[in-house]
């Protein structure tokens, strides 16, 4: 379970976020976001965009420095934000759409 969904974090492009449900609903495990996080645990050492993935609404939720360091990493892959929340509308991640070949 953890596997795929690392799997699907590795999906997120630079520039798109996605929150926990949705990251769960699109590795198959619908209702599951807390496994997601469990699955980010590691997220450093397993090369995931940990960074992009994000709390319902497009919160935030890591605590200090770990906050910081996720805001500054979008903001530098040029996410929007409305506030102290990501901007879903411009930036969420769409698993089911299939990515445009150049």
């Amino acid at each position: 379970m953890l596997e795929k969904i690392r799997s699907t974090i590795r999906k997120i492009p630079r520039g798109k976020v996605a929150t926990y449900g949705q990251v769960a609903e699109a590795a198959g495990f619908p209702g599951c976001a807390r496994q997601v996080v469990w699955a980010l645990q590691d997220g450093e050492r397993q090369a995931l965009p940990w960074h992009r993935v994000l709390a319902a609404g497009g919160h935030i939720r890591l605590p200090g420095e770990a906050g910081l360091e996720q805001r500054m990493r979008l903001r530098g892959e040029g996410v929007a934000f409305k506030g102290a929340r990501v901007d879903l509308a411009a930036c969420q991640f769409d698993f089911k759409r299939k990515p445009r070949r150049a």
